[in-house]
This record gives C-alpha cells, structure tokens and sequence, in this order.
C-alpha cells in the first residue's frame, strides 16, 4: 500500500491509498498524521485504513500535473517534524566523498571519510538486535523546511551550490510511551551545497541546512532488499544528466535497523508526537560528473517500489543585503 496528501489548492488537505494502479481517497481522514496516531494504538496502519474505507478514486498523475501533490506526510506543528541523515551508508559512496576531502600533505593515506565508511564496512550490518557502529549523522531542518513534490528547492542567497541527492527516507512517528514507530519509506531529494562542504568537511553541517523534500508517495511495509532508481536533471526540457542509483540493505554497508537505532537512541529523538524523517544516504551525485544545477533545472528522482516520481525545479533566493544582525533585549 502507499499513502500520498493531495490539495484541494486551498489548503484542504486528503489522504490517498492505492494498492496497484487504484487510487482513492481515505474516507474520514483528516491527514496521513492523524492515521498513523490511530495506528500507534495497535491496530496497524493497513487495518486503520481499511477500517476508514476508500472512496473517490483519483488519477495521482493527473494531480501531479496539476501541482496538487502535498507533502506526504506533515506535523500540525512543523517544529515537531525533525528531517535528519546519514551519509557513508551506500557501498558506492565513499568514492565520491573521498575525492572531495583529499589530503594534500600526503602523510595519511586514508580520509576521514574513507575511515567511516570503512567503519562501516566492518561493523554496520550488526546481528539483529546487536549494535553496529554509529555512522556519519546531520541534521537539515525541520517542517519549516519541508518542501512539497513538485515545488522549488530553494538554494539560499549565500550558497555556493544546490544540488540533489537522491535517496531513501524512513518516515517515523513517535508513540506516547516513547517508542518510535515506522510509517514507511518515502523517496527524498537531500538537497545538499557540495561546493561548501568540498572545501573543508567542517562545513558538511552547513552544507546540510537546507530544504528537502520527500514524497510523492509513502511505501507501507515491508521495504524490498535492492532498491534500483534513476535520478534525472532537466533543462529547459532537456536531459542533461541521467544516472541510475542504488539503495536497500543489498547495496548497503549498514543495515536500516543499525541506522534507527543509532537516531533514536537519543532521548531527544523520542518525545511524543514528534514525527521524524531520516534519510539514509546515496551513492549517485550529478557533482561527482561535474553537472553544475542551474536556476529552473527539474530534479526527478524515481524507483518504481515508490510510485510517482518526486520532482522538484531548482530556485535561488536572493543574495543577503548585509551581515545578519542581532538586537539585544
């Protein structure tokens, strides 16, 4: 099953399940949200679903077309909705991250990089369980930057680049005694500045605040081991870039289970309600092929164990006037 939002374009918002190539609208659902809080109480997702029942059915492509794709799924309150990462998880990506952060004195042989995805390598796919090693972790946001399929990203004023990075995400909502509970997996651009963090890997958390988006659709269940998706970059209608990518526990050096854990495991991450959307790494850059994204490039990301592509374009906000100032109190 996937669970998709659509908007009315007045901000009424609706709840879609398709099974197949059938979509329709939850019956009673106020939001994706307040079906995984009845979930939480021990019913199951599925069975909350079925319970509501389906009714109009609706042609998700055509919505898309439209622009009237939501966020998959949101917080009331976006402060409580965390988007967090992890990098140095896929078997190809150490690559890439290597080649920016080369040492120039040539007295070490390995990365910083190369030694945590080495790391992981060793012990990130742990017996069940057991704890792995903890791997490379960032966070971007939160609800208020959470950017809805089919909108911009846009790349601050002072970024030095914007760029996608096509991944899988967990989307998770936390029970009220703590436990954290998987919705399901979403497709997600963690748009990312590689230029800043190529200069020094100090700026990676820099680099990381920014928007993302994730969606169209939520996969319920069971996530298949070998995930193989295609990430595209058009211009002006153009392709311009066109690679394929990796993802699933096949074509990783952690295990989903090491890399939850490994969140969660802080108290923070386990407050009530709150609503968590962790991205979990790529191997497939189009900076690692020198494409440079311009202003109005489409970013689309797909893999048909998620449904509707997630496509974003590329914006670019204006240049800062000045330094931010403070006002004391």
């Amino acid at each position: 099953m996937h669970l998709s939002q659509i908007t009315d374009g007045a901000g009424k918002i609706a709840v879609v399940a398709r099974e197949g190539d059938r979509a329709a609208i939850v019956r009673g659902a106020a939001s994706t949200y307040s079906l995984a809080q009845e979930a939480v109480a021990g019913h199951g997702l599925a069975a909350v679903v079925a319970a509501h029942g389906l009714g109009e059915v609706v042609d998700l492509t055509a919505l898309a077309a439209a622009g009237r794709l939501a966020l998959p799924i949101t917080h009331p309150d976006p402060a409580h909705l965390h988007l967090t990462g992890t990098g140095l998880t896929h078997l190809g990506s150490a690559s890439t991250r290597d080649a920016m952060h080369a040492k120039l004195d040539g007295t070490e042989t390995l990365t910083d990089s190369m030694k945590m995805f080495r790391m992981g390598l060793a012990d990130g796919r742990p017996a069940a369980g057991a704890v792995g090693v903890q791997p490379e972790w960032f966070y971007k946001g939160n609800g208020f930057t959470a950017v809805a399929p089919g909108q911009p990203l846009t790349s601050p004023g002072f970024a030095l680049d914007g760029g996608e990075e096509p991944e899988l995400a967990g989307i998770y909502l936390v029970a009220p005694d703590g436990t954290p509970c998987r919705v399901g997996w979403a497709l997600a651009n963690e748009f990312s500045d590689h230029v800043t963090e190529r200069i020094n890997y100090l700026f990676l958390a820099h680099s990381k605040l920014r928007v993302a988006s994730y969606g169209p659709e939520i996969l319920v269940g069971d996530l298949p081991a070998d995930i193989r998706g295609t990430s595209r970059i058009r211009r002006n209608g153009v392709l311009i870039h066109d690679k394929p990518f990796l993802s699933g526990e096949a074509n990783m050096s952690h295990t989903f289970a090491n890399l939850e854990h490994h969140h969660f495991k802080y108290d923070l991450f386990r407050q009530p309600g709150d609503l968590h959307v962790h991205m979990f790494g790529t191997a497939t850059l189009s900076f690692a092929d020198g494409i440079k994204p311009e202003v109005g490039d489409i970013f689309e990301i797909e893999a048909a164990a998620f449904g509707l592509p997630l496509k974003n374009p590329l914006a670019q906000a204006p240049a800062l006037a000045g330094a931010v100032t403070v006002k004391a109190l």
